[in-house]
């Protein structure tokens, strides 16, 4: 049967309208609140490319007007599917800018409400990251890390075990205070700043830390460096963490 589906979200930002403009018509840009690497070949009829994991959509972009609008989406499949992505920025007085977000398209199916639960869910953290980055790191871009952890058995131990890793309590809200350390790294403190069933952001001084329920698949590290870091080693630390943190027994 499948289903239609339109997701809409708002945000005033303390950032200029030509910060919201890099940081969502760029590729550093959108490597700074989504998730694996991107490449933005600009102008209406060009193209957004990102790659993470085995997934590397390249979608058409259809609007392109600076400061103000961006569209763009993927070419509908054979069954119908496909996702579209829309930008409107709205300049204010005194610097702030309104971004409104409007994720819609198609999803295939009768099995499809699962689906466009943890796509709401995931797209409810990504646009909070991008308002945390424009909020806190305006003007600045992040070096990701994403890293897939191990497959997961039962969600219920892996949250748990990911919520104790973090020093957090049972339920999580935002501002909750955070405290962990990276395999073979230095304790980090940092703040809640988006939590949902599906997914977890923290920020602390220089980057974003994003836990996310992979859909029918494993538990995802998405991470945003506003610092020099090394990538490999930063990939090994976290699936490190993430096997041993992964809800299973605990191994000694």
């Amino acid at each position: 049967m499948g289903h239609e589906f339109e997701i809409r979200t708002e945000a005033e930002l303390p950032a200029s309208p030509d910060q919201v403009w890099q940081a969502i018509a760029t590729g550093p840009g959108i490597d700074s609140w989504f998730m694996g690497r991107t490449e933005v070949e600009p102008g209406e009829g060009g193209a957004v490319r990102t790659v993470f994991g085995g997934y590397a959509p390249e979608q058409p972009v259809t609007a392109w007007e600076p400061e103000r609008r961006l569209a763009y989406g993927s070419v509908p499949a054979p069954d119908g599917r496909f996702a579209a992505y829309e930008f409107l920025i709205e300049g204010r007085a005194g610097g702030s800018t309104v971004l409104r977000m409007v994720t819609s398209g198609f999803l295939p199916g009768d099995d499809w409400a699962d689906e466009y639960e943890a796509m709401t869910r995931g797209t409810a953290l990504f646009f909070h990251t991008l308002v945390a980055c424009l909020t806190h790191f305006p003007g600045r871009t992040a070096v990701p890390v994403t890293v897939f952890g191990p497959p997961v058995t039962n969600w219920a131990r892996t949250w748990a075990a990911v919520r104790q890793g973090l020093g957090l309590e049972d339920s999580v809200t935002e501002g909750d205070r955070v405290r962990f350390s990276p395999d073979g790294g230095a304790p980090v403190k940092g703040v809640v700043y988006f939590a949902n069933e599906d997914t977890l952001g923290v920020r602390t001084t220089d980057a974003l830390y994003r836990f996310l329920k992979g859909f029918r698949g494993p538990l995802i590290a998405a991470h945003h460096y506003f610092s020099t870091v090394d990538t490999q080693e930063a990939e090994r630390a976290w699936l490190a963490w993430l096997e041993r943190h992964d809800g299973r027994e605990q191994r000694t």
